[in-house]
């Protein structure tokens, strides 16, 4: 898509062709087009991650280490695999005093907000006189907690997959995540997880992480579950092992959307749109707005925050915004925005506006939706209290946020007293015939009726 004449100006100041659309003027291809993710099509990395689940499977703990020498360049050995209590006693002396205490501040924030999602042990309620139906929830028994590395450290992925788990209950937590060159793991993941309350942690990642805690290593426990974010290859193993291991929820790579109305600068949705924007090339950011203003000054803007990022997330950002999974959308209208961003169903959404409440009752598809000039996704990853680990590629329309939830599994309960028992008898043995299974019926028949009086 061509730039019109008054926005491609902009593009020298840049250096950077930003990716800029008129939605109206997209036919249904090119819309479609907008909605694909890095990791749409990961058939590739499926078959290239065959061969390191299976030698993970068959080799152990030889296997994991190997991969950590080769896929990762790290100093790791079967020996060494898992970190050290006296690694764990370190870490807290490498982390500078204002880390850890913006680590603990995160961690009470979203310990209080976890709190209160975890539901009641067990509820009944009276169906019909002498009939009881209910719910029971208990922790699953082990969980994998992903933490990346690749593109850097994420102590904030810790402690957003940490304290749910913790606060579910579950009894055997353990957190898998690529070592550094040197072997180590990054010690504030390592204070992350220690002050969350998880102490076992195994230097691995990518593909044969997820492979040692789907099948289990001499070092590595099996665990039943793994949950958190990562690279197309985690997201390829993931899916291979989805009948060995519950994958959980799906979350790929980092992904961005920017409503923004006219009531804003433009400068400040560019500063919002690189948040995402910088976690990778393979991230996923749109800036969409019916103002033109807006757009223009935004593209204006973007130099200006440009010059003051690294030089490593400032290549990431401006590879995403001039590409296709990126860029800048220019809408007909608010409705036309509420269109688009309902069709993307973003993983992170932030409604940019001075009133962002008359936009929230139009999104029906984001799994986080942040409000107002003051909420950047910044403060949703790392403190607000809600869980920063989101559905990614579309699944927002489907799945929420990590939560407590995914570390309960729920049981109904179900319990019908004698004096009841002749009234749900005898409607389940009229469906049970109706639906031919005779079994059923007779469980609910006289025969039982029979052993029921012999016992009383």
């Amino acid at each position: 898509m061509t730039l019109r004449p008054q926005l491609a100006r902009y593009k020298d100041k840049t250096m950077t062709s930003v990716s800029f659309y008129e939605y109206s003027k997209l036919n249904a291809e090119e819309k479609a087009a907008l909605l694909r993710r890095s990791e749409t099509d990961i058939s590739g990395f499926i078959e290239k991650v065959a061969p390191i689940l299976e030698a993970v499977r068959t080799e152990g703990d030889k296997a994991l280490a190997r991969f950590g020498r080769e896929l990762d360049k790290a100093d790791v050995t079967e020996a060494n695999l898992k970190v050290t209590a006296a690694e764990f006693d370190a870490a807290f002396k490498l982390v500078d005093a204002s880390v850890l205490e913006s680590v603990q501040f995160g961690i009470d924030n979203i310990r209080k907000f976890h709190e209160e999602q975890k539901p009641e042990a067990m509820w009944l309620k009276e169906i019909r006189p002498g009939a009881f139906a209910g719910d029971r929830f208990t922790p699953i028994q082990s969980v994998a907690l992903y933490v990346p590395r690749g593109k850097g450290s994420f102590p904030s992925v810790t402690m957003m997959t940490s304290v749910p788990a913790v606060v579910a209950g579950v009894p055997n937590l353990a957190i898998v995540t690529p070592p550094a060159p040197d072997g180590s793991v990054d010690a504030a993941t390592l204070v992350a997880a220690r002050l969350a309350g998880v102490e076992t942690v195994y230097k691995a990642g990518g593909a044969q992480a997820v492979a040692a805690v789907a099948y289990g290593t001499e070092t590595v426990k099996p665990a039943v579950k793994i949950v958190g974010p990562g690279s197309p290859w985690v997201v390829a193993a993931k899916r291979s092992l989805s009948g060995v291991i519950d994958t959980g929820l799906p979350a790929g790579p980092s992904e961005v959307m920017i409503l923004a109305d006219d009531t804003v600068h433009g400068g400040l949705a560019a500063l919002d749109l690189l948040i995402e924007a910088e976690h990778g090339p393979d991230s996923s950011a749109y800036l969409v707005t019916h103002s033109r203003r807006v757009a223009e000054e935004a593209l204006a803007a973007l130099p200006e925050h440009w010059a003051r990022m690294t030089e490593q997330r400032t290549a990431f950002s401006k590879t995403v915004l001039s590409g296709k999974t990126g860029g800048i959308v220019l809408t007909s209208s608010i409705e036309e925005s509420y269109e688009f961003v309902n069709a993307y169903a973003p993983e992170h959404l932030e409604l940019l506006s001075e009133q962002p409440f008359i936009h929230l009752g139009h999104i029906t598809e984001a799994s986080e939706i942040l409000m107002g000039t003051h909420t950047p996704v910044s403060i949703a990853n790392f403190s607000l209290g809600p869980n920063a680990v989101l559905p990614t590629s579309r699944w927002a329309r489907t799945f929420g946020p990590l939560s407590v939830a995914d570390f309960v599994k729920r049981s109904s309960i179900g319990y019908v007293t004698a004096p009841a028992y002749p009234e749900f008898a005898k409607h389940s043995h009229n469906l049970a015939i109706y639906e031919g299974f005779s079994s059923h019926a007779l469980a609910v028949s006289p025969v039982r009726d029979r052993y029921l009086k012999k016992g009383a």
